[in-house]
């Protein structure tokens, strides 16, 4: 019988939010893989240092990881490492711990230190045999060294991958501090500089101003003019003079001018205060370490689980041949890439920024690093002219209606979407209260439910929750289709820009469906899917839906607290989302629930007998040492019998006293106050695409009714796919992707991770429920016809 595989994980360079995450992933699925899992404390040093920095660790040792900040492994700079003396001193430890697998999240630095040490592994052993370090049979065993790196760093300044783990984190904090910033801003009109992390890398100011909506912005990968100061001073001067009370800018500590000199807060803000200038009250702010700190938000802790999986994974299948990877994400795509093209890709970053070939390097950043840049300095510049305007017969009035239930980034997106339109020369207009108040308020004195945006308005909306031009569930049959179609002829609408979840989607394909019956609805329809369920059809994301798993995962860690100070008690949360598992799921990977039901799957009598049976055993183990308390997730349909409190007293009766449990109902709260950044932040780049997709079928649709109907594309959604962003035709997904019984589409991406929730969660292997029959067939077994 072959010896077990040993793999170790550190963590390296800066700490970020969400390197947990991955230790805990590592140590587990090593685990369940059948390997020995290995931690080594305090990154390269604990490496060369051996001896109790390098420990075997188990299942249990990493129990309560995913809600604490940094890392709980250490991480320290090391000298030693970068001398040869030091990686052979590195490489004989690991050899006597018989680890030829090695697992590092960390920064470029510290995985390009990882590449070398791998290139350098054989003639390393090469030498301590030589030396007498070790000897030939003690080496044998370990001739080839596999390598795996994961991107920890709150820059998010590795090319290859849209995210790095703890960028999200970190921008959480950010715009959080920028949110309370503002409202004492507002409340004396004064002007904040606000300097954040980022030598090289913008990705941190740049994702805040949009999220934000801050009035100026500098970042090293675009630098401002020699005429910065005049310009900054426009845009600010025709902020204030439109009512503006506050006044803030972002500027990344790397900063330059075009020449290479460096832009600092205290430049800007003499500037600002200046008496012969602007004149305003200036404060500045540097955030610094706050940036790291804190847990880590919903979306790194799910990164950093999903890629440590990915990371075991690719070191047991790893050769001597394989070339060094690390695990990277792609929009919503977890893949592997080579690690020193990205490293070489993101050093040349830093050189070109130094060689002030500005252009190259932001040619070198990602596609949605450079679509923000255009989305946030347009919407800075609203209104000041000098955009790039339509000609006038190629203008459109776009009607923007939300509709379903609010979700995080509905006002993020309105606004992106009228900067959009008043750079293009289009006219937005709001449709207030959904369809319910088009068809029965569009008239009212003196204020009707169609009228047009108030920019002073709208540019506040970037950081604000729910709706603020209102929400309504009605679909248009409901309103009643015929007078839609003729509010829609009556206001001369080119085009209808909806917001909104299953009842948007719904909605679209009502109205694309009366064309054939009413010519004035002949117009191009887009759908941005804003919905904290994510069960739109045509997307693997939903705006809010991040928002809500924030808000989420915060009230499980709180009733962890609980769970944990009490140690045998098993909390039973109830999430909404419909009959679509997404939340629930997701949430349960994110705090490390034991058990999480969904509707995709259902409940039966049998599975949770099998749970409650884990439960004991666990408890009975268990000796009330480990800190960490218990949680299950249940949607709020996965089942029409076994609710939440239910489970919570069928588990409170079958423990016989051996433990308790409670049942606790979230609600409304999942719908989240303040969008997180990413809601935000994809709300503006999805919605300026889906303006762009509607401006290419020009105005007066109606009057080419056969073009416009024969356009599967003219009635859309925009989602994203797999590693990219894509507008799917209505029709192609009413027909071919829509489970319209259960208002989901029909495959669910993410059901691959229920797997990975079960696994790293302890969760036993269960009996799978039966599916309920319908129609004809259940009648026919009911009556004993069939069997």
């Amino acid at each position: 019988m072959a010896p077990k595989k040993n793999i170790a994980v550190m963590t390296s360079g800066g700490d970020s939010p969400g390197m947990n995450a991955v230790v805990r992933a590592v140590v587990r699925t090593a685990i369940h893989m059948d390997c020995n899992a290995y931690c080594v404390y305090e990154g390269y040093e604990g490496l060369v240092r051996g001896g109790d920095y390098i420990k075997q660790v188990g299942w249990e040792d990493v129990r309560g990881y995913l809600s604490e900040g940094g890392t709980l492994i250490g991480t320290a700079r090391c000298m030693a490492f970068f001398e040869r003396e030091g990686r052979l001193q590195a490489a004989k430890n690991m050899v006597l711990n018989g680890i030829d697998a090695l697992i590092i999240c960390g920064g470029d630095g510290s995985l390009t230190g990882a590449d070398r040490f791998r290139a350098e592994w054989p003639s390393l052993l090469e030498e301590l045999v030589s030396k007498g370090g070790l000897d030939q049979k003690q080496v044998d065993p370990y001739k080839h060294l596999n390598i795996v790196g994961l991107v920890g760093s709150i820059d998010n300044d590795l090319s290859g991958t849209d995210a790095t783990i703890g960028a999200y984190s970190a921008l959480s904090r950010i715009c959080e501090m920028v949110d309370y910033i503002e409202a004492t801003a507002s409340s004396h009109s004064r002007a904040f500089v606000i300097e954040v992390m980022g030598r090289h890398c913008g990705w941190l100011a740049l994702m805040a101003a949009v999220a934000t909506g801050a009035d100026f912005l500098f970042i090293p990968e675009k630098p401002r003019e020699d005429n910065w100061r005049e310009e900054m001073a426009r845009v600010i001067r025709h902020h204030r003079n439109g009512g503006k009370r506050k006044t803030i800018v972002i500027i990344a500590e790397g900063a330059l001018d075009k020449h290479g000199n460096k832009i600092s807060p205290s430049m800007v803000k003499d500037l600002l205060a200046d008496k012969d200038g602007l004149g305003l009250d200036t404060r500045i702010t540097t955030l610094g370490h706050v940036q790291r700190g804190g847990s880590a938000v919903a979306y790194d802790r799910m990164l950093g689980t999903l890629q440590g999986v990915e990371a075991v994974k690719a070191v047991l299948e790893a050769t001597p041949e394989t070339e060094t990877c690390f695990i990277a994400i792609t929009e919503n795509k977890i893949i592997r890439k080579p690690l020193m093209a990205a490293v070489k890709e993101t050093k040349e970053v830093a050189k070109l920024i130094e060689a002030q070939r500005f252009n190259e390097a932001m040619a070198l950043r990602d596609t949605e690093f450079s679509d923000q840049y255009k989305s946030y300095a347009m919407a800075a510049n609203a209104g000041m002219g000098g955009e790039i305007e339509l000609k006038e017969n190629e203008r459109m009035r776009i009607g923007f209606i939300n509709v379903g239930a609010p979700a995080g980034g509905m006002n993020a997106a309105i606004r992106a979407g009228v900067a959009y339109c008043q750079a293009r020369g289009h006219t937005p207009i709001a449709i207030h209260n959904g369809f319910a108040g088009f068809a029965r308020h569009h008239g009212d004195q003196p204020l009707g439910a169609v009228r047009g945006f108030d920019w002073l308005d709208v540019d506040g909306w970037a950081s604000k929750g729910g709706s603020e031009i209102g929400t309504n569930r009605e679909l248009p049959e409901e309103s009643g289709m015929e007078h839609i179609a003729n509010l829609v002829k009556l206001y001369r609408f080119d085009a209808l820009f909806l917001i909104g979840g299953f009842e948007a989607f719904h909605a679209v394909s009502q109205l694309r469906k009366a064309r054939f019956q009413y010519p004035s609805l002949c117009i191009p329809f887009a759908l941005l899917p804003a919905t904290i369920s994510n069960n739109v059809p045509g997307s693997e994301y939903s705006l809010g839906s991040d928002t809500c798993l924030n808000e989420l995962v915060a009230y499980c860690d709180k009733i962890k607290v609980s769970a944990s100070a009490t140690r045998r008690r098993v909390f039973v949360i109830e999430t909404q989302g419909g009959r679509s598992g997404y939340i629930a799921l997701l949430a349960g990977l994110s705090v490390g629930a034991s058990a999480v039901y969904i509707p995709e799957e259902g409940v039966s009598l049998q599975m949770l007998t099998a749970d409650v049976m884990h439960l004991k055993d666990v408890f009975t183990k268990d000796k009330g040492q480990t800190r960490a308390g218990r949680l299950v997730l249940i949607n709020e349909k996965a089942s029409n019998t076994y609710n939440a409190k239910l489970i919570a007293d069928i588990m409170r009766e079958e423990a016989h006293n051996r433990f308790e449990s409670r049942d606790s109902i979230p609600g409304h709260v999942q719908q989240g106050g303040v969008p997180s950044p990413m809601d935000r932040c994809r709300a503006v780049r999805l919605a300026i695409k889906c303006i762009q997709h509607l401006e290419k079928f020009g105005p007066k649709g109606y009057e080419r009714p056969g073009e416009i109907v024969q356009n599967p594309m003219s009635a859309s959604v925009i989602g994203i796919k797999g590693a990219a962003v894509v507008f799917s035709s209505m029709q192609d997904l009413e027909e071919n992707e829509t489970d319209w019984k259960n208002r989901r589409p029909i495959t669910a991406h993410w059901m691959a991770m229920k797997s990975v929730v079960d696994i790293l969660g302890g969760r036993p292997d269960y009996p799978v429920p039966a599916q309920n029959l319908e129609g004809l067939a259940a009648k026919d077994t009911k009556r004993g016809l069939v069997n």
